[in-house]
C-alpha cells in the first residue's frame, strides 16, 4: 500500500467518528440491556412485614425499566429537553429520568397473593453520555448542532455532572473465570498455584488451588479461613470415589502418582464426612445442624460463583464445580512437572477492559440495592402507621440519583476504587481525543511492578508504545493505538456455542455434540 492509499484509508477511518466509539457502544449496550439485566437479577424487594403472627407478608416485584432523553425541571414545575451546552452553562447534570414498573404484593406462602398497587414510577435520574443513543444531540446535523451552541467535531463520550465534563477511564483487569497457573514463593519455597477470579453479577471471588511443600493440594476461597484440602472439597461437592477423582484430574501416570499421594493423606472418605469436616471449619462451636447448613451455604454461594446458571439443578452445579477444581489441580501438577509454562499476567489474552457501560453497570447495581433498602424501610414505616401502601409514596427518586451522580462527580467508585472518572482534558482537541482513549491499570503507583510497566509484545497494534506519563504512572497509564477497535461482549451466547459445536468442540453446556451434516472444512 503506497502513501496515498494509506492517507485515503486513514481519512476514511477517522471520518467515521470512531475515536470514542468504544464508549458509545458500551454505554448504549448498558442502556438497552444492562439496566434491565440488573433489575431482573434483583427481581423482588422483600420486607419484614408479615413476621408478626396474623400479619400478611408484603413484597415488591420489579418489572420493566425504561429511560427517556435528558430533561430539566424548571422552577415553575415544567419539564423541557436539556442540551449539553445548557447543562455546562447552568452547572447542572445532563441526566435523564428513569422509570420502572413496580408492584406491591400482599400475601404468599399459605395466603393467596393480592396485588395492592402496581404502577410505573420515576425511580431517579441517570447521567447520560454526550453522543450516546439517548443523548438529545445524537441525530442532529452539523448546522443544527452549531445553532444550539455545540461543536460539530466534538467527539462526545463523556458525562456532564454539575456543569463539569467527566470521562470514565477504561480500566484494565485480569480476565475473570479463567484459570491462571503460576509459581509463588510462599514461605520462601517455590510452590505451584492455579487461581481463578470467579465473577458473577458483580460479585468477584478469588479461588486458589495450591500444591504445598509436601505435595498436598489445598484450596482457599472467600468466607473460609485458611485453606481446605482438595480431596475433602471435591468429595463435599459429590465426587466420592478415588477412581473418579483421579480420572477427572488426569489419566497421565505422573499426575496419577501425585494424586494417589493426596488420596492417601485424605482425612475423609464420603460426601457426608466431607461436609461435616467443612462445617467444623466454617462454624466451629455451633450445633451440628447449623454447621452442616452453613457448610452447604458456603460451597453453594462463595465457591466458584460463575458456574451458577439460572434453572440448573444445584446438584449439577456442584459436580461442575468439582470438575473445575480438578482442572485447576491438573494445571498445578503440569506446572510441577514442567509440562507447561507459568501463565503471563501481562499477556493481553489474560486481560479484559472495563469500559463506560461495564463501570455504569457496577454503579447501577449498588444504587439499585440502596434504593431497594430505602423502599423496604418506607414500606415497613407506612405499614406500621396503618397507611395505604402505594408505589409512588414509598419510592424516593433522589436515593438512586445521588448514588449515580456522586461517584461520577468525585471519581470514587464502588469497590473502593478512586480516580475512575476524571475532568476531560480540554487543553486542545488532541488532548480530548487522547483522554477518551486512555486506560489505567489497577496496580498501585507506589510499587515498582517492573514487568507490568514494560511494553509487552501482545500490546502491538493495541496500545500506543510511546504515549505514557513520566514518573509513578509510567507504564500503568496507557493509551489505545490510533486505529484500535475494541470488541464488546458476545451478545448471542447460544449462536457462539452452536458455531463452536459445528467446528467439532464437544461437551458445550446446552448444546448436543457437533452436527454431523455440518463438518468444518479442512484448512
Amino acid at each position: 500500500m503506497n502513501r496515498q492509499d494509506r492517507r485515503a484509508v486513514s481519512r476514511q477511518y477517522f471520518s467515521q467518528e470512531r475515536l470514542a466509539e468504544h464508549h458509545f457502544r458500551s454505554f448504549n449496550n448498558f442502556l438497552e440491556r444492562g439496566m434491565q439485566e440488573v433489575v431482573s437479577e434483583k427481581a423482588t424487594i422483600d420486607t419484614d412485614i408479615g413476621d408478626k403472627e396474623g400479619e400478611e407478608p408484603v413484597y415488591v416485584e420489579l418489572g420493566d425499566i425504561r429511560i427517556e432523553t435528558p430533561r430539566v425541571r424548571e422552577a415553575d414545575g415544567s419539564e423541557e429537553l436539556l442540551f449539553p451546552q445548557e447543562a455546562r452553562l447552568r452547572n447542572i447534570t445532563y441526566a435523564a429520568p428513569v422509570f420502572m414498573e413496580m408492584s406491591i404484593i400482599r400475601g404468599g406462602e399459605e395466603e393467596e397473593e393480592v396485588v395492592v398497587d402496581t404502577t410505573e414510577t420515576k425511580v431517579g435520574r441517570m447521567p447520560i453520555m454526550v453522543g450516546s443513543s439517548k443523548c438529545n444531540i445524537s441525530n442532529l446535523t452539523d448546522e443544527e448542532l452549531v445553532e444550539i451552541g455545540e461543536d460539530p467535531v466534538d467527539p462526545g463520550g463523556y458525562f456532564i455532572v454539575n456543569g463539569s465534563e467527566r470521562v470514565l477511564m477504561t480500566s484494565e483487569d485480569l480476565a475473570p473465570n479463567k484459570i491462571l497457573a503460576e509459581y509463588d514463593t510462599k514461605y520462601g519455597d517455590e510452590i505451584q498455584v492455579a487461581k481463578t477470579f470467579s465473577q458473577r453479577r458483580g460479585y468477584r471471588a478469588l479461588v486458589l488451588c495450591e500444591r504445598n511443600r509436601e505435595g498436598i493440594l489445598e484450596v482457599s476461597f472467600p468466607s473460609v479461613s485458611g485453606s481446605v484440602e482438595f480431596v475433602t472439597l471435591v468429595r463435599a461437592l459429590g465426587l466420592e470415589s478415588d477412581e473418579e477423582i483421579v480420572h477427572r484430574v488426569s489419566d497421565d501416570p505422573e499426575i496419577v502418582k501425585y494424586m494417589l499421594e493426596n488420596l492417601e493423606e485424605a482425612e475423609v472418605q464420603t460426601e457426608a464426612e466431607a461436609i461435616e469436616s467443612l462445617g467444623k471449619r466454617v462454624a466451629s462451636g455451633q450445633g451440628k445442624n447449623y454447621q452442616l447448613k452453613r457448610a452447604n451455604y458456603v460451597i453453594d454461594r462463595y465457591l466458584l460463583p460463575h458456574l451458577h446458571e439460572d434453572g440448573v439443578d444445584e446438584e449439577d452445579v456442584r459436580i461442575n464445580k468439582a470438575f473445575y477444581l480438578c482442572r485447576m489441580a491438573e494445571a498445578c501438577f503440569e506446572l510441577a512437572l514442567e509440562r507447561r509454562d507459568s501463565d503471563d499476567k501481562d499477556h493481553y489474552a489474560n486481560k479484559r477492559l472495563k469500559v463506560s457501560g461495564d463501570l455504569m453497570k457496577d454503579l447501577f447495581r449498588t444504587a439499585l440495592n440502596k434504593l431497594a433498602r430505602d423502599v423496604k424501610y418506607q414500606l415497613e414505616r407506612a405499614n406500621m402507621r396503618n397507611r395505604q401502601l402505594t408505589v409512588n409514596t414509598v419510592v424516593r427518586s433522589d436515593v438512586l440519583t445521588e448514588r449515580l451522580e456522586h461517584p461520577i462527580a468525585t471519581g470514587n467508585w464502588v469497590g473502593g476504587r478512586s480516580g475512575v472518572s476524571q475532568l476531560v482534558d480540554r487543553t486542545d482537541y488532541m488532548g480530548v481525543l487522547s483522554h477518551l482513549r486512555r486506560l489505567r491499570s489497577p496496580l498501585s503507583r507506589s510499587q515498582p511492578h517492573f514487568e507490568a510497566r514494560d511494553l509487552h509484545a501482545t500490546q502491538w497494534g493495541r496500545i500506543c508504545p510511546s504515549e505514557t506519563p513520566e514518573g509513578p504512572n509510567c507504564g500503568l497509564v496507557k493509551n489505545f493505538a490510533q486505529a484500535m477497535e475494541l470488541s464488546q461482549n458476545i451478545e448471542d451466547e447460544q449462536a457462539l456455542k452452536r458455531e463452536l459445536a459445528s467446528m467439532g468442540v464437544e461437551g458445550i453446556p446446552g448444546i448436543e455434540g457437533p452436527d454431523p451434516t455440518n463438518t468444518p472444512a479442512d484448512d
